[in-house]
């Protein structure tokens, strides 16, 4: 045996640093995979199954060598939703549909190019998947249900919650959660050698202790077993695909799914300084993992920040430390199933209300209103309207304004007048000239005094489409038609000429 171990770590030198870090994902993958499967409408294991293939399947992968993938609580409100409307069944063949369009794009090189989607956008979806959430999971807290549409969660919400104070297993609950929520707050100014301890674990942990130790009325998980919960969907569930909203919520599960997943690998490339991640890699790499994931009934995965930041905290240097942590998720799945059952629902709820509140950017907001007010804005509007709407419409809502102000922000151009009281009046345009900005700068022309020569510098324009290009010039002859002196034009690449009435 010792023998085996010196060969194991001499053919692998960093497998020492990777084991130790897989045992750490592992221990704070495992509350995580449960609660975000509870949260999503479907039997637990069926998280850690999503868990298990995001180590397996996607950690065996080309791509990011130090992020870890499994179930994420960013896509917990629209796979609820989901599971709702379309059914479990349904939910394998949306998963299956999604990695294949990841796939598909991977195959296609447009990895990259998930980059240039706005961070507004990435942080006001995820800021109003933090909201829903944490509405959601306060419910699960107080022992209520929890209304469907994000507005009447929120209305409904103080109602729930003092209710709850006055019936006592709704406020044994509520303790419960409140109480692993303060863990999670407090575990950070714990002792270094409790810290070594995960706090999600830990929180959760204690939980279950305290509600056993004193024989606490909450619910807890239910246990369906491992393969009693692996449902591949069956066919007339592929029949689905030809119902819009069906696609349109693949599309909704690919475009955050492969957003999450590479700005946590820029995210997680920043946290080290071994290998960069290859976008379209990745993408395969997730894809792959969520197709095997639909094809067991299973939940859709990204590469997750919390589990990849604590694999480099950990020490882990290769692939090798996710792939073990899959492992790890495997044995207990298969081996000690029952231990799900001792862990109380409100706790993992309090695991997510403290997940989701890490989703809300309010110390970035204040920062990017005060250096970018339009960006706050596409931000906040996002985070509102996936709030008041839906996840899907409310993405599509932050992508156009982000296209819109960017197109705004292209057109920016600058109008000056120099008029010294005698002689021609100047004008000078700078920028971009096209036709967004087009009726404010022919106001301005058209203000100039009738009866004074006008001379309009265009030397300091970047770009002048064909549109303000023929406004303008029907402005110089219609300003030259008063009776003055023709405006002298100086176009931006043809020396001064005058134009003709």
């Amino acid at each position: 045996m010792r023998t085996m171990l010196r060969t194991a770590f001499s053919r692998h030198p960093h497998l020492r640093q990777d084991f130790a870090a897989s045992l750490v994902v592992f221990l704070v993958a495992l509350p995580l995979c449960v609660g975000v499967a509870v949260a999503s409408g479907v039997p637990a294991e069926l998280g850690l199954v999503t868990g298990i293939v995001g180590g397996l399947v996607t950690g065996l992968m080309r791509g990011s060598s130090l992020q870890v993938s499994g179930p994420a609580a960013g896509l917990t409100v629209l796979v609820l939703e989901a599971v709702r409307e379309f059914g479990l069944p349904v939910l394998g063949v949306l998963v299956l549909a999604t990695g294949l369009l990841q796939i598909l794009m991977g195959v296609l090189k447009l990895g990259r190019w998930f980059r240039a989607i706005s961070v507004s956008v990435v942080e006001g979806m995820l800021a109003g998947i933090g909201l829903v959430l944490i509405a959601g999971q306060l419910y699960s807290m107080a022992d209520a249900a929890a209304p469907a549409s994000g507005p009447e969660k929120l209305v409904r919400l103080p109602g729930a919650l003092v209710g709850a104070l006055g019936s006592a297993r709704p406020l044994t609950s509520l303790l419960v959660g409140a109480g692993t929520i303060a863990v999670l707050v407090l575990w950070a100014r714990m002792p270094k050698q409790l810290r070594a301890i995960p706090a999600p674990l830990a929180a959760v942990g204690l939980a279950a202790l305290v509600t056993v130790v004193f024989s606490l009325r909450v619910a807890t998980v239910e246990v369906h077993g491992l393969l009693g919960s692996v449902q591949p969907p069956p066919p007339s569930a592929f029949g689905h695909l030809t119902d819009v909203g069906v696609l349109g919520t693949v599309v909704a599960f690919t475009l955050i799914a492969s957003a999450e997943s590479l700005f946590s690998a820029a995210a997680v490339d920043r946290l080290h300084r071994g290998p960069r991640t290859e976008y379209d890699r990745e993408l395969v790499a997730q894809g792959a993992g969520n197709a095997l994931c639909g094809a067991l009934g299973a939940l859709p995965m990204t590469a997750v920040i919390v589990r990849s930041a604590a694999n480099v905290r950990a020490g882990a240097r290769t692939k090798a430390s996710r792939v073990l942590h899959g492992i790890w998720l495997l044995l207990f799945a298969a081996l000690l199933p029952g231990g799900l059952a001792y862990i109380p629902i409100p706790a993992l709820a309090g695991v997510l209300v403290y997940s989701g509140a890490k989703l809300i950017p309010l110390r970035g907001l204040v920062t990017l209103w005060r250096e970018h007010r339009g960006e706050a804005l596409i931000l906040v509007a996002t985070a509102v309207c996936i709030v008041a709407v839906s996840m899907f419409e409310g993405v599509l809502i932050g992508l156009a304004l982000s296209v819109v102000k960017a197109a705004w922000e292209a057109s920016h151009l600058k109008l000056e007048i120099v008029d010294k009281g005698a002689g021609p009046v100047q004008a000078h345009l700078f920028g971009n000239a096209t036709f967004l900005r087009l009726p404010k700068i022919l106001d301005s022309l058209e203000a100039l005094p009738q009866d004074r020569p006008v001379e309009l510098d265009m030397t300091g324009l970047h770009h002048l489409d064909h549109a303000c290009r023929t406004a303008l010039e029907s402005w110089a002859e219609r300003h030259s038609a008063a009776g003055t002196e023709p405006v002298r034009v100086t176009a931006p690449t043809e020396q001064a000429r005058p134009t003709e009435p």
